[in-house]
């Protein structure tokens, strides 16, 4: 194997799928077993793998470091642990895709959003299915009142409807991720951005005319213009990893209230001199978009307390563990225990 790096196309149990970082439009994925455990080492750790990260190769093929990530879009991992999940690595720009049929849902807009901001990429969001509805762009702009300082853009694949700006992301050397829930059109977004048919589609359910989820896995696609796009299969619970500074990007316009109220402690419930609640009460902010800053902002501090018990419970461990093999090393080989 060469010195160059190998970028990471699919990680599956016990090998990765990779191609040569540079020209990878030109080659075929090799496959890369895993060690045992599914870890590689890093300046971190030993970490697990993810789609879009750039590893090295030992003379036998398997991954012998991974290099360090300059982006990682990251979601709270399923569970009651505080474990977190990179769903991509290296990434340059977060597609944020919601349908407009059904009615987009502004609250996991920006949910997705925040993950997006604290990623390091930027932000777009990208409404499909816009040839269902019969004011699209009346609806973006609703979309981009809760998509502050992000490009919106409504599109409809069949009729290739608002798809140049979003083709115009796929600079070469960029790599892109398309996240969103079930059914939104991801699949077909990248089927349309590659110009063929790189992954599984799904047609619309019969009954709520919801599209199908077909994406089970996540996939990096080279494009024969140098760009790569991730396909991720469709998100159901999207667990946020505390950011304060994401945060703060997705909802500025609460952020900004909040720096205006008297207190520094303010609570915003009854304080007096509270610029949130006179936002409510004048209109300027909706209470929709407070609820979901409020939620938001508890989840990650939750998240948060929770990742700091952890790493210490671990640290406690490893100095039980050091003390422990001190000890051994006093009473030396055979000594009886006390």
């Amino acid at each position: 194997m060469t010195d160059d790096p190998w970028r990471v196309v699919r990680a599956d149990k016990g090998a990765l799928l990779v191609l040569p970082a540079h020209g990878a439009a030109e080659h075929e994925p090799v496959r890369a077993p895993l060690e045992r455990d599914g870890l590689v080492a890093s300046d971190e750790g030993r970490v697990v793998p993810a789609v879009g990260d750039l590893v090295e190769l030992d003379e036998h093929g398997t991954p012998a470091r991974l290099l360090p990530r300059r982006s990682a879009l990251v979601r709270d991992s399923a569970g009651r642990t505080s474990l977190t999940q990179v769903l991509a690595a290296n990434v340059d720009v977060v597609l944020v895709v919601e349908h407009l049929d059904p009615d987009p849902d502004l609250g996991r807009v920006e949910r997705l959003l925040t993950l997006a901001w604290r990623s390091g990429a930027q932000p777009v969001v990208v409404l499909t299915k816009a040839d269902l509805v019969p004011d699209p762009q009346g609806m973006a702009q609703d979309v981009a009142q809760v998509a502050l300082a992000v490009d919106v853009h409504a599109v409809s694949v069949p009729s290739d409807e608002g798809l140049e700006p979003v083709r115009a992301l796929l600079e070469p050397g960029r790599t892109l991720v398309v996240v969103g829930p079930s059914g939104a059109g991801k699949s077909t977004l990248v089927n349309a951005l590659a110009g063929r048919e790189v992954m599984a589609t799904g047609g619309r359910r019969e009954g709520d005319g919801r599209g199908r989820h077909t994406t089970t896995h996540r996939e990096l696609v080279p494009l024969a213009g140098g760009a790569m796009l991730i396909d991720t299969p469709g998100l159901r619970a999207v667990g946020l990893v505390a950011d304060a500074d994401a945060l703060e990007h997705t909802f500025a316009d609460v952020a900004e209230l909040v720096a205006a109220c008297r207190f520094a402690d303010c609570t915003h419930v009854a304080e007096p001199g509270c610029a949130v609640q006179a936002a409510l009460a004048d209109g300027e902010l909706s209470e929709r978009r407070f609820a979901s800053w409020r939620k938001l902002e508890r989840e990650a501090a939750y998240q948060e307390r929770r990742t700091d018990a952890r790493l210490a419970a671990a640290e406690k461990a490893r100095f039980k563990k050091l003390t422990q093999t001190y000890h051994r090393t006093l009473r030396g080989p055979g000594a009886p225990r006390r």
